[in-house]
């Protein structure tokens, strides 16, 4: 499961997700969106922008409460952004409502930041590097080390603050569980990094402990202030805004170095930024990134439109000092813990296409010239060309492209209308007539064109739609004829519930009811000569049998008279 969910259900082909996505590490497969594990730099954007909430982000909460209910050590390393994201009187209010959800104790992850902020003046001290980009942002780090893998050599082998806070826990705490609270989504992520995979056990979000807070009806400006005991990382406090990390550096370092400062922030800022870097137009540089327009202050699981991250970059910038955390106390971590990291190239390499296979693709799409290349960026390619290359790659499909789609379905409902043996009509609830295909003309003296300006009452009788539309219910088969017309039409009338529409289909049967209008009388013909056979047969029958009936009388008087006659003859012969 990924730190992102996805829900393909929801996904409903909008392609929003794939647009916003500066790196495209979203594939569409089988119609729904994908999220590429190994080209996904958690940036958050398709968290944020997906209308449907197909994607949501997998918390640790559940894991964290556990953890506590079974008695463990657990303690929170707040990112300093909690001072613009939480509402309190003062911090140690913030401190007291954790610890009565449970926790053993809440540090500032700016403690790590301090660590960091120091190593960073050693690598301006030796000046060995060309370019030194900070590396507390982990989707930037992810961005550099998948698309930009050059830039690796110019990325500060330092851990970031989260890391560097949870090494320096763990050392005072070895039985300890450390739980990373903050408002990015990659730091999960890079929780579970090999490279320092023990650091940290656990990551939550803001939105997770606002909505625990409230399960547990812990008001925070209602607790006690409890004071942050360990070190004290002063101007440190200020990463999460932008130029936090240069006035960090600036107020620690003792001399002045040789590098040019700058900062950038959004994405797609610094996806501009890399490629410059690549093609070798900045030497001499420590530059500041965050893939969070704003810095962290506005990171991807901020949801709240009330905070403003210019009102909270001014009001930190003008309550925290800029002074450096004790030289003494980081001094002794850094004595203690070596935060020193080692960034790779985890680049994949992608099989890229031929111009012979992208303008296949691109044919496919009906782009057969170079003017059919709309660049329209619907599917969320910025061009036609890098469409094609995703499909050879098997991150997008061609059904992705809505002009062409468009027109197909366009060409197809046309080749429909017009070639249509049967008359189609689709008509809205006031019986005006949207949809006419061209063969209504033969039947009903109407052009398509006059047809689509006209109402169905005006030729037809719409009682049956009229039905339809009312019920809801549908008519299948019910023959019609209409005597003005001289046709009878099978009539089958469906409803469109997305439109409010009624659509029919009318199957001209005229030829075939006269057929069976025909048969019918010929039938009726057959039967009566049948009819007049028969009568004409018993007629001839009762004569025959008149004519038996006398002879038979006649026969039967002649015998009886013989046999008497015998019988007379008989007697007289014994008298004698």
């Amino acid at each position: 499961m990924g730190i992102i969910d996805f829900t393909a259900t929801k996904c409903k082909h909008c392609y929003k997700c794939v647009r916003y996505c500066d790196v495209k590490a979203i594939m569409i497969k089988d119609e729904r969106a994908e999220i590429m594990q190994d080209k996904c730099i958690l940036c958050g954007h398709c968290l944020q922008i997906c209308p449907q909430e197909a994607k949501t982000l997998n918390s640790d909460l559940h894991q964290v409460q556990t953890m506590i209910r079974c008695g463990e050590k657990v303690i929170v390393s707040i990112a300093p952004s909690y001072m613009g994201l939480l509402k309190y009187k003062t911090i140690g209010q913030v401190k007291n409502a954790l610890k009565r959800l449970g926790f053993f104790d809440v540090r500032e992850t700016s403690e790590g930041a301090a660590v960091v902020t120091e190593e960073y003046a050693r690598l301006l001290r030796e000046g060995t590097m060309e370019n030194i980009i900070t590396t507390c942002c982990p989707s930037v780090n992810s961005l550099i080390e998948i698309y930009y893998p050059q830039l690796v050599p110019f990325m500060a082998p330092v851990v970031s603050p989260m890391i560097a806070h949870g090494m320096m826990i763990k050392k005072q705490h070895p039985d300890a569980r450390v739980v990373f609270l903050g408002p990015c989504i990659a730091k999960k992520q890079e929780s579970e990094d090999a490279r320092h995979r023990n650091a940290i056990d656990a990551v939550l979000n803001f939105n997770d402990i606002n909505r625990w807070l409230e399960e547990e009806h812990v008001v925070i400006e209602e607790c006690d202030d409890e004071p942050f005991v360990q070190i004290d990382p002063k101007v440190n406090r200020l990463y999460p805004v932008t130029s936090g990390v240069i006035n960090s550096v600036l107020s620690t370092e003792k001399k002045v170095d040789h590098y040019r400062k700058f900062y950038v922030h959004g994405l797609s800022n610094c996806i501009d930024l890399c490629k410059s870097m690549v093609r070798g137009e900045i030497q001499g540089c420590f530059i500041e990134m965050n893939s969070c327009s704003g810095g962290c202050i506005k990171g991807p699981t901020v949801n709240d439109e009330t905070i403003s991250r210019f009102k909270v970059k001014l009001d930190m910038e003008e309550t925290i000092a800029r002074e450096p955390a004790d030289e003494e106390e980081i001094g002794a971590v850094l004595k203690d813990l070596s935060f020193a990291k080692t960034f790779r190239d985890r680049s994949s390499k992608d099989p890229m296409p031929t111009e012979e296979q992208i303008r296949e693709i691109l044919h496919l799409t009906g782009k057969t010239r170079p003017e059919d290349e709309l660049n329209c960026g619907a599917c969320g390619y910025p061009t036609c060309r890098d469409k094609a290359v995703a499909v050879f790659q098997k991150k997008a499909e061609l059904n992705m492209c809505i002009p062409f789609m468009h027109d197909k379905a366009e060409s197809l409902s046309n080749l429909v209308m017009e070639t249509s043996p049967n008359v189609v009509l689709i008509v809205d609830r006031d019986m005006k007539i949207l949809e006419y295909s061209a063969v209504g003309e033969k039947y009903f003296g109407k052009t398509r064109k006059e047809a689509l300006d006209m109402y169905l009452y005006e030729f037809i009788d719409p009682a049956d739609f009229q039905w339809v539309l009312d019920t809801h219910q549908n008519i299948h088969g019910k023959k019609v004829t209409y005597k003005e017309y001289g046709v009878t039409m099978l009539q089958n009338i469906v409803y469109i519930q997305k439109e409010d529409a009624a659509l029919a289909t009318f199957i001209d049967i005229t030829q075939q009811e006269e057929k069976a209008r025909q048969d019918y009388e010929t039938k009726l013909a057959t039967a009566d000569l049948a009819q007049k056979v028969i009568h004409k047969q018993m007629m001839v029958a009762q004569e025959i049998a008149g004519l038996l009936g006398e002879t038979t009388a006649e026969t039967k008087t002649t015998l009886t008279k013989l046999c008497q006659s015998l019988l007379d003859e008989g007697n007289e012969s014994e008298v004698r």
